[in-house]
């Protein structure tokens, strides 16, 4: 049986003028002759160039001034390091210096994809039939480097979406990292990334059950120091700091926008990216409410599952996930507990979908699998497209299927609610396959999403079109739900 799906008109593509000051490295050498250069103009000659950069690039950017200040900051030690007193350089010259050590970068110029949406928590003053929603991208740049990204509307009672207008300028968060870390759980987790024991151990031997991260990161940065150090032993080590960096917070500016905040990679860890966030607002048993993510970060060679977490979208924190079921991609939260635990989708082996429990929403283990491919145009993979959806008929799970010529495409299945292990129901053809105006993109013959909503009893699916830009889908959720009924084998 197939169910109707209403595409909304509603297109968001790539845009290159949304951009950010990124700091800029471009090596010891060449940065000491840069400086050098900077060090010979005298004052005037100082607030002259400064003043001809400012000019250019102050009204793209929301403080720009600080931002060259924390640039030059960074390369503090290689001034140092050519016998100039830091500290008697006028302000001037630290601007000047730092805006030599910054770069724009346009953060949604190449794809602008894998949505998700959650309900805002403000649902004042609107009108009946309306929800206030935020739904987060995967921004993509130069470099194939991805980010998260928000935008905020309010769908109508026609499931309309009016979209509030973008902020001018981008604001990157100010980055708060853990102060105290678990030895044992720190351990753990270097072995699920098969970080070559002999060499962390050493490490990790001094330190106390609780320790601090800067006392990590200078007992790693002085064995670092070794110039004989071996290749093996320096990439451990780069893994422990790799590691510590991926715990922190976020803090963006209460002046700002939320289409203003980008979630820009921050540690090493996710140095090649911030893929596929799928928000989710999460109820506690005390009905407590917060809205919570997993991603994929990406350094370039290995995956890094993460949660994020946040009650105000200004606040946001970010840990790394744990255990033998955090593994792979695709993991997606339930957005209440089950029998009092968290529950979690994942698609630990690459294929077939899987089902976990934890007392911790960052420690995952003993995943059991409930969902294999089943039909032709899901023969290759299946996984999810985002956090379950609850109704009252079951658990509602927008999956997502691989076939032949690696063409993407959405279907949907129902799970019961007291024990989403049992299947009710699957479709056995896709909810939406990529249209012939769909096809091309970054990524040809792929639609896929990051997680859904229910609103005025219906689906609201957003989606992305072959890894470039995203639209919206509208499905009438009686219809869905009877034919999950009736397509139980």
């Amino acid at each position: 049986m197939r169910v109707h799906v209403i595409r909304k008109n509603v297109k968001f593509i790539p845009d290159c003028s949304r951009v950010v000051a990124r700091y800029f490295m471009n090596g010891d050498q060449r940065t000491q002759k840069m400086v050098s250069h900077i060090m010979i103009l005298n004052e005037k000659q100082v607030r002259e160039t400064l003043e001809h950069t400012l000019r250019d690039f102050a009204r793209r950017h929301r403080n720009i001034s600080n931002t060259f200040y924390k640039h030059c900051e960074k390369i503090r030690g290689i001034i140092e390091g050519m016998q100039i007193n830091y500290d008697s350089l006028s302000a001037e010259r630290k601007m000047l210096i730092g805006s030599y050590c910054t770069m724009e970068y346009a953060i949604e110029s190449a794809a602008f994809f894998n949505p998700s949406i959650v309900e805002d928590f403000d649902q004042s003053n609107l009108e009946e039939g309306e929800k206030r929603v935020i739904i987060s991208f995967r921004a993509t740049g130069e470099g194939h480097i991805s980010s998260i990204v928000f935008r905020r509307g309010i769908l109508d009672k026609n499931n309309d979406l009016q979209m509030v207008k973008i902020g001018d300028n981008i604001d990157k968060a100010e980055i708060i990292h853990k102060s105290l870390y678990n030895k044992k759980r720190f351990i753990q987790k270097l072995t699920e990334m098969h970080t070559q024991d002999k060499y962390s151990t050493c490490i990790m031997q001094d330190l106390p059950d609780e320790f601090e991260y800067y006392a990590l990161k200078n007992i790693v940065n002085k064995a670092l120091s070794d110039q004989t150090i071996s290749l093996d032993r320096k990439t451990a080590l780069e893994e422990v700091i790799w590691l510590a960096d991926s715990f922190y917070d976020l803090h963006f500016k209460h002046d700002s926008d939320i289409t203003e905040r980008v979630i820009f990679p921050i540690s090493d860890s996710e140095s090649r990216g911030i893929e596929d966030a799928r928000f989710v607002r999460f109820v506690d048993d005390d009905k407590s409410e917060k809205v919570i993510a997993t991603y994929t970060a990406y350094n370039g060679h290995v995956i890094l599952p993460k949660l994020i977490s946040t009650e105000d979208f200004y606040t946001f924190r970010v840990m790394p996930l744990h255990g033998a079921g955090a593994q792979n991609k695709n993991l997606a939260v339930f957005p209440r507990k089950i029998k009092g635990k968290y529950a979690m989708l994942s698609r630990v082996d690459g294929v077939n979908n899987y089902l976990m429990y934890s007392d911790r929403p960052t420690q995952w283990d003993n995943p059991v699998m409930i969902q294999e491919p089943r039909y032709p145009w899901e023969y290759t993979q299946i996984g999810n497209c985002g956090s379950p959806l609850w109704t009252d008929e079951g658990w509602l799970v927008i999956t997502h299927g691989v076939g032949a010529m690696r063409r993407y495409c959405i279907g949907a299945s129902l799970f019961d609610l007291d024990d989403p292990s049992k299947e009710i129901g699957r479709l056995s053809e896709p909810l939406l396959s990529p249209l012939e105006d769909e096809r091309e993109g970054y990524v040809p013959n792929v639609v896929y999403s990051c997680g859904s909503i229910i609103h005025n009893n219906s689906l609201i699916l957003p989606y992305a079109v072959s890894d470039y830009m995203s639209t919206y889908g509208v499905v009438d959720l009686v219809e869905l739900i009877e034919a999950l009924k009736k397509s139980k084998l």
